[in-house]
């Protein structure tokens, strides 16, 4: 019974932790593009250069 009452807070603080990383992800922008990522990879870039080897 004694392990709940460090239990509950400890998963109380990872709970608030987990939500604050999920509000702060959506603040700088990590959710804006998720197609554009997965495209991109698809193509060569035009700019880069060419190994002669």
């Amino acid at each position: 019974m004694t392990a709940l009452f460090y239990l509950i807070p400890v998963a109380l603080f990872l709970g608030l932790l987990g939500l604050g990383a999920f509000l702060w992800s959506l603040r700088t922008g990590q959710y804006d593009d998720l197609d554009g990522a997965a495209q991109r990879i698809l193509f060569d870039e035009e700019d880069a250069p060419s190994r002669d080897d």
